[in-house]
């Protein structure tokens, strides 16, 4: 294993350690949860292998999943966007994504931003959708993604910007 690996690991144990301990306990005016295990997905590694993100992201829903007692919920949401992030990256970062030497910290921080928040956006929708699991509640649905995403982007950006290497 090399050091970035290990790095990997620990930021693994980290976020789900702090969604578990911390921040599902905050319950900010009765329904806003943040969700900040979603920077896993921000701070992969570009071009490595599909697979292992996906079995990694299976490993990271079903475990936030066995903590918070939400019956799979977290796992298909997480394995949904790990699948849609190559797409999102494409969409956010365009033609430089396809380059093999491409680094997140060679990007614009809008782009950074705008690739954090429709990670959040898809994962909040997915989420809430499958726990409210109704089409006449949309507009719950909705007011529950963007509030909740809302928070858990802005608490996702203080984290990325205390543990993320400045570039010089």
């Amino acid at each position: 294993m090399n050091s970035k690996t290990i790095v990997h690991i620990i930021r693994f144990f980290f976020l789900v350690l702090a969604q578990v301990l911390v921040f599902n306990n905050l319950n900010f005016l009765g329904f806003i949860n943040p969700m900040i295990y979603i920077l896993y997905f921000y701070w992969y590694p570009v071009k490595e292998n599909r697979a292992i993100l996906l079995l990694a992201s299976f490993i990271l829903g079903l475990t936030i999943d066995l903590f918070s007692d939400t019956m799979a919920i977290h796992t298909v949401s997480c394995l949904t966007i790990a699948y849609m992030r190559s797409g999102i990256m494409r969409f956010c970062f365009g033609v430089n994504y396809d380059f093999q030497n491409f680094k997140l910290a060679s990007t614009t921080t809008l782009q950074q931003i705008t690739f954090l928040a429709l990670l959040i956006l898809f994962h909040h929708f997915i989420f809430f959708f499958l726990e409210i699991f109704s089409f006449s509640n949309l507009l719950l649905i909705l007011k529950k993604v963007l509030i909740v995403g809302a928070a858990s982007l802005v608490l996702s950006l203080l984290i990325r910007s205390l543990f993320s290497i400045q570039k010089k």
